[in-house]
């Protein structure tokens, strides 16, 4: 063929190559979005989609050994059912409607049975009444005839006691609470307070709440499990430094100020241990030196509120207390029992690591088995989370009770006469998901466990009080709840619930596709979650928005279960985009050294895994356009999104950073000092934390930006962002910023704005196309789980 032919065949091909490319782009680009576009991408957040499921039972409560209660809800309205373990059998306890007009006349302000959202149920007078807590309002209820009569307001507060921060006793008879810093106890039959301690002081207070990130009125306490004693302390934070936060209004401003102490400090929170005799309100210390703030599991003393302080665990006679002291770096734990009576400590048992002690994920999972005289304890020291026996005389190791390449998950039911155990555990079983919590019972003597939980699914489970029955609730991202009820064996005693998703699917949703891909090192699998776009046409290609949370305390997914919404992934495919969350190197709940893996590094954390992962399934789904790749997150996802910007500055186009702890020397010591590490500074004045600061590489920024935060935020200072803000603006670059005078950490009434602000970022930045013009979000309905 001659050139000039061949070269004008070329240039036709080149031509009608680059209009298909044209045409492909214009279908996503150059779109005006409506008010129905983005009702429509609404409509799939949490508090819409939830109210579309029936059926959706996720926990239980147990009234004896063989009964429990639980909610089922359909099409809105609330039924209260009670399960028989022992003849497998259910049945409703009472009518919606006719229980709601019962409640509403004995002074419930409801009359709306969808209104009717049970707190507390317990049976009483042989089962002919129970007592049930409405919104705060507990009254009592005749079952029969659908009577009920109010008892009292469990909310009800006096001039020092608010129950929502009061602890109450095993026996349910008693609470304790904190008032002007010191521990107070409240009979709940007839309202008599008296005070437990007398010398609490500002910043040296008895049970407080108070972690720097978290600060509230609430009492961390243990009960004995006779409902005679509790174990707390004596917080001292006189030396500690402060945090601030200052009120935007007319007239003064008002300045807010608490403890809060940061990574390199001196003097950091110290607790001094004690036990109080509450019918005698005697004061017994500890004899031992202070302890560091530090739990064995998550930045604080508590995990969660609900559980209680966990890290402390009584013998069964309410003689001897067993807990764990953990040092300021995290690395070493010491597990000592102290005699209640007297005050004496002895050590038992210790771990050091190199990196980090964790004695679990969520929450801790060694047990003190006072009726054997053994410790139950969890480490990593084979890479896995497994379970090993101690003699708690000697400390003496006796034997591993779990072994293997998987972890214990969550203990969950240990009988120290049988040495049955029932627990959660990851990983174990070839070829699922590694993340799926299965349920297994174990012994202590260390003989195999067995799968009492056979389904394919992330599973979480509640123990009756003999354990032998289990209340397991089991989803996959794309297979809604399923509810049963097992014996000891594993064998299903009876179906609870099955959960109903025809309405959400035909409201438009769509599940998410669980995927795995090579991590950043090539050899690693990480896994992910899909959203695809809305009415997806693969000849076309669509801009892609990465949602980060990279920890490492927690992952970008939350739970691996079902859920409606997870956040506004499936929001934003209703828009057009593809939503990618990937669960990155770094993160818990795999092996020790996958969470370990960009430790001391946290500037780093989970990116090189989100690049190779969208690599990896933008070369299977050709409709992926990573030329329009867009990043977000929040807290630590905001972090990790500029950072992310700064460091591979050629990859995402546009990222919106809410929250984000660019400066980590700003935030408070406890999470840093456990990732990060000891603040250590070199002899040229530069530090550790140097190259974790997002400000220190603020020239390197290229694509779309926006920062949000919070004025009041009291979880990661404002002062993070602004330290980037004024790094930026030294080095001449573009961003955007939207301030919350109001907020804090989560934006609170400002959340909606925030999600649409977020929206049109990405649709004008990333689709190429026109938001609706300050669209109004609808506002959130009641979400009832």
């Amino acid at each position: 063929m001659p050139i000039s032919a061949l070269t004008m065949t070329f240039s036709i091909r080149t031509g009608l190559l680059l209009l298909l490319v044209a045409c492909m782009l214009r279908a996503q680009t150059g779109r005006v979005y409506t008010p129905d576009d983005y009702s429509r991408a609404a409509s799939m957040l949490n508090a819409n989609t939830s109210t579309l499921i029936d059926h959706a039972v996720t926990t239980a409560t147990y009234l004896d050994a063989n009964h429990l209660w639980y909610v089922d809800r359909s099409d809105g309205i609330p039924s209260l059912m009670v399960a028989d373990a022992a003849n497998g059998t259910k049945r409703l306890l009472f009518d919606p409607a006719k229980m709601s007009a019962a409640l509403h006349a004995a002074g419930w302000p409801e009359s709306d049975p969808k209104q009717l959202l049970v707190q507390k149920f317990e049976l009483s007078d042989g089962r002919q009444s129970a007592l049930i807590t409405v919104g705060g309002k507990e009254f009592r209820c005749g079952l029969s005839e659908l009577k009920c009569s109010f008892v009292r307001d469990s909310l009800a507060k006096t001039s020092g006691y608010d129950p929502a921060n009061a602890v109450p006793s095993p026996d349910g008879k008693r609470t304790v609470f904190i008032h002007e810093w010191n521990l107070w106890l409240h009979d709940n039959a007839t309202g008599a307070e008296k005070p437990l301690t007398s010398d609490g002081v500002q910043d040296y207070g008895y049970a407080t709440d108070n972690a720097g990130w978290i600060h509230s009125d609430a009492a961390i306490v243990a009960w004995s499990p006779d409902s005679r004693m509790v174990a707390t302390f004596r917080q001292d934070q006189r030396t500690v430094g402060e945090m601030y936060t200052v009120t935007t209004n007319i007239g003064h401003p008002h300045l807010n100020a608490w403890k809060y102490p940061l990574v390199g400090d001196k003097d950091v929170t110290k607790i001094e241990r004690v036990v109080i005799d509450v019918d005698q309100a005697k004061v017994t210390r500890l004899k031992m030196p202070a302890d560091e703030h530090r739990g064995t599991v998550c930045d604080h003393l508590i995990c969660r509120g609900d559980a209680g302080w966990e890290d402390v665990k009584w013998s069964a006679d309410a003689k001897t207390l067993a807990f764990v002291s953990t040092s300021r770096d995290h690395k070493t734990a010491i597990l000592r029992i102290a005699n209640a009576g007297t005050g004496a400590v002895r050590d038992v048992l210790s771990e050091t690591v190199p990196t980090f002690f964790e004695s679990g994920y969520e929450r801790p999972n060694w047990r003190y088995l006072s009726k054997r005289n053994e410790i139950l304890w969890f480490s990593q020291r084979n890479n896995w989370g497994n379970l090993y026996l101690y003699d708690a005389v000697t400390g003496a190791l006796k034997h591993p009770v779990t072994h293997g390449d998987w972890n214990v998950d969550d203990v969950l039911y240990v009988d120290e006469q049988s040495g049955g155990i029932r627990l959660t555990g990851t990983g174990h079983e070839a070829g699922e998901d590694p993340y799926y919590r299965r349920i297994y019972s174990a012994n202590l003597d260390g003989s195999e466990i067995k799968l009492l939980s056979p389904e394919d699914a992330d599973h979480t489970a509640v123990v009756s009080a003999d354990g032998n029955y289990i209340f397991d609730s089991y989803s996959t991202p794309q297979k809604p709840t399923v509810a049963v009820l097992r014996n000891v064996s594993g064998r299903v005693v009876e179906e609870l619930a099955r959960a109903d998703i025809s309405r959400l699917k035909a409201a438009g949703w769509v599940a998410p596709e669980t995927f795995h891909a090579k991590g950043g090192d090539g050899k690693t699998d990480v896994y992910g979650l899909l959203f695809r776009p809305a009415n997806l046409d693969e000849s076309k290609t669509y801009p892609v928005i990465d949602y980060i949370y990279p920890g490492p305390q927690g992952g970008s997914f939350g739970s691996h279960g079902f859920r409606a919404s997870r956040g506004d992934s499936n929001a934003l495919a209703q828009l057009g985009f593809a939503v990618v969350a990937i669960e990155g190197m770094g993160n818990p709940k795999r092996s020790k050294s996958f969470h370990d893996t960009y430790l001391r590094d946290i500037g780093n954390n989970a990116l090189p895994d989100q690049i190779s992962a969208l690599k990896e399934l933008a070369g299977r789904y050709h409709w992926l356009d990573l030329d329009r790749l867009g990043m977000w997150g929040h807290s630590g996802g905001g972090n990790a999104t500029v950072a992310m910007m700064l460091r591979y500055p050629d990859f995402v186009k546009v990222g919106i950073a809410e929250s984000g702890n660019h400066e980590n020397r700003n935030y408070e010591d406890d999470w840093d000092e456990k990732w990060v590490g000891l603040l250590e500074t070199n002899p040229d004045g530069t530090t550790n934390y140097d190259s974790q600061a997002n400000a220190s590489l603020a020239k390197n920024l290229k694509g779309k930006l926006m920062l949000a935060h919070g004025m009041l935020d009291d979880n990661v200072p404002v002062s993070t962002t602004f330290l980037l803000v004024d790094a930026l603006e030294k080095a001449n670059r573009d961003f955007d910023l939207v301030i919350f005078p109001r907020a804090h950490h989560g934006y609170g009434d400002m959340a909606n704005y925030m999600t649409r602000r977020r929206w049109d970022y990405f649709v004008t930045n990333l689709m190429r196309a026109t938001p609706p013009k300050e669209f109004k979000m609808p506002a959130p309905a009641v979400d009832p789980n």
